[in-house]
């Protein structure tokens, strides 16, 4: 990964990314066939919800008739963790329009979004919009061909879990904190897993009080706010 930041850079630097996505959107495309979704669901849940972790919650939410109320709101929460990644995007891309941004952070995902940050280390702190751009679309293509290949594949695997494709969404999260620990010079090391362990305190106590998507939430938020003081206090 280089310093450029052009939009045939961006297609260049999201391709080792879009292997995850192969790979997890393979097995979302599985798991959806095997709990009866048709084709035309599977598609339409790709493209249009877009998020891989809601993505398996619907699917299983579906298959359990949960109420339609209950889908809306736990994939709110799942997803709102967006809306900080968003925010914390938005900072480079003050100078472009405000349809520019809109499209920016209608695509972003956590793959993407961790990939920005990687790139924002080489480019002393700059993106650009064509870079950002071919990286949310090269991913969002990705992800919905490979979902779509994956429930046609679906018909020869009987049982997906024996297989472990239920563990491909955790997997690929794993490798990006990874790639993010090894890369951000600016926090350190030791700062950031001093915020991920005070991520997973606040995580695991809250889930005794609330559903487990809101603990989510609720660590998320508690983490950044720890980091930012964490940060002014470096």
């Amino acid at each position: 990964m280089g310093p450029s930041l052009t939009f045939k850079t961006g297609v260049r630097d999201v391709l080792p990314t879009v292997f995850g996505y192969i790979g997890v959107g393979l097995a979302f495309g599985i798991v959806a066939h095997t709990s009866h979704l048709s084709l035309l669901v599977v598609a339409g849940m790709s493209f249009i919800v877009y998020a891989g972790s809601a993505q398996f919650i619907i699917t299983s939410m579906l298959l359990l008739h949960d109420p339609l109320s209950a889908i809306f709101i736990s994939t709110f929460l799942v997803n709102s963790r967006m809306i900080l990644m968003s925010t914390s995007l938005a900072q480079y891309f003050r100078h472009e329009s405000l349809f520019k941004n809109l499209l920016i952070g209608t695509l972003v995902t956590d793959e993407t979004f961790a990939l920005a940050m990687n790139k924002q280390n080489r480019t002393n702190g700059q993106l650009s919009f064509a870079w950002q751009s071919a990286a949310n679309l090269v991913a969002y293509l990705v992800w919905g061909v490979a979902t779509i290949v994956g429930a046609i594949l679906g018909g020869m695997i009987a049982n997906p879990t024996q297989f472990g494709f239920d563990f491909a969404l955790t997997a690929m999260f794993i490798g990006l904190v990874y790639l993010q620990l090894i890369s951000d010079r600016r926090l350190g090391l030791s700062l950031q897993l001093i915020v991920m362990l005070f991520v997973a305190i606040v995580y695991y106590f809250m889930i005794a009080v609330v559903s487990q998507n809101f603990a989510l939430l609720i660590a998320t938020v508690a983490g950044c706010l720890f980091g930012m003081e964490m940060k002014k206090c470096r």
